[in-house]
């Protein structure tokens, strides 16, 4: 099964960790940014949106006019703009792009921040606005012709627009959510339904919810699935640990609010022990609240430290057991991995040097070896058939 990499990039460098250095649009370093994921073999980066950042299609313009396959997925929030313009601009973007353009769909769970930019619908209003948004998106995108469209939150008469998409079946839509609304509007439109970095069998569930309402709303094939991890690498599992700590220690002693003041926008911060307004984050912290370690190497401490604002948990460890611990997901799947560092550039380096290669090495191995398996499989069937027929005691060691 094809898997997919993908980054996150920003204008300037910051984190939980780093404070913030240079301006906040630094094109030298959005550029070097954006190299270094392409060098390392990602297959796409996603660019944030928040109410604070520069504008996402800009950034990804810019990004594309600085490398030359890398995939470049723009976070947008439905409600601002008209879906006929958002169709347009991305359309637009996509020619220019050479096809690189897809699209992340990010309904809002905050009120505040979406008043922020004007928006005063509630949470379930604007699940519904974006069902009605992405549906207009689509068509605008496939429809032969002229149509209007009268809904509760979008009207308009006699449109048609002339820049389509360069793959005929329209732009590829990518969806956050951990709510049932989310289940619901991502299952009926998204290609990929993006999740945060939960354990193993937390995940699974999701991922059943997710297919189940995509059934439920008529679809024979179900979205792909997301995954955001922050993996901590060392040398050694010892060295790994050391570090993973050090950057917990960071969090905890500020860092967090820095970054959340000037990257996103303060969005996370809240009073102590007030829960987020957003399920995907209350989801995170009820984990990291049955223990730090799961499965492999999923450590939680970072969420809970942060408040999980975002995508915040880790994977810890070396190359090897990380990369591991993806391939667990795959094997739930998942079909698109998405990874950010705490160094985000360096990390992202590290990532392309160490990780990724092995994670793509076992799965080219797995897609050599998969057909001789599945001779092995066919023959043990039918020694197993010939061994029916014999005493049964001839078959009590197999």
């Amino acid at each position: 099964m094809p898997v997919r990499f993908i980054g996150m990039i920003g204008t300037h460098d910051v984190s939980e960790t780093r404070p913030a250095s240079g301006p906040l649009i630094d094109p030298a370093y959005t550029a070097r940014f954006a190299r270094a994921h392409e060098d390392g073999g990602f297959d796409r980066i996603l660019i944030g949106y928040s109410s604070t950042r520069p504008d996402g299609a800009q950034v990804a313009a810019y990004v594309a006019a600085h490398t030359e396959r890398l995939g470049l997925l723009i976070a947008h929030r439905p409600g601002f703009v008209a879906p006929t313009l958002a169709a347009r601009t991305f359309a637009t973007l996509d020619h220019f792009t050479g096809g690189r353009v897809a699209v992340h769909i990010i309904t809002g769970g905050h009120d505040a921040e979406q008043r922020r930019d004007g928006d005063y619908l509630t949470k379930d209003e604007r699940y519904e606005r974006t069902g009605e948004y992405l549906g207009i998106l689509r068509r605008v995108w496939s429809s032969p012709g002229p149509f209007s469209h009268e809904g509760r939150y979008y009207r308009f008469e006699d449109y048609h627009s002339e820049v389509r998409p360069l793959r005929e079946e329209g732009i590829e839509l990518s969806f956050g959510g951990s709510s049932e609304a989310a289940y619901r509007v991502g299952g009926e439109h998204a290609d990929i339904f993006a999740l945060w970095g939960e354990p193993l069998a937390e995940t699974a569930e999701q991922i059943a919810a997710v297919r189940a309402a995509a059934a439920a709303a008529g679809r024979t094939t179900p979205p792909q699935f997301s995954v955001s991890f922050r993996p901590i690498l060392g040398p050694t599992e010892e060295l790994a640990w050391e570090r993973a700590h050090r950057i917990l220690a960071t969090i905890k002693a500020g860092g967090r609010d820095t970054f959340l003041g000037r990257a996103s926008g303060g969005i996370g911060q809240r009073r102590e022990g007030e829960q987020p307004p957003n399920v995907g984050s209350r989801r995170l912290l009820a984990v990291a609240a049955k223990g730090d370690r799961h499965d492999r190497a999923l450590w939680t401490a970072t969420a809970a430290a942060s408040g999980a604002p975002g995508n915040s948990t880790a994977l810890v460890g070396t190359p090897e057991t990380v990369a591991a611990a993806l391939l667990d997901y795959v094997d739930i799947g998942v079909e698109n991995l998405l990874i950010r560092g705490y160094d985000p550039l360096d990390d992202a380096i590290d990532y392309g040097r160490h990780l990724i290669p092995l994670v793509r090495q076992e799965l080219a191995h797995r897609a050599a070896t998969a057909p001789r398996k599945q001779t092995a499989a066919q023959a043990d069937g039918a020694q197993g058939q010939g061994a029916a027929e014999q005493p049964a005691a001839a078959g009590a060691g197999r």
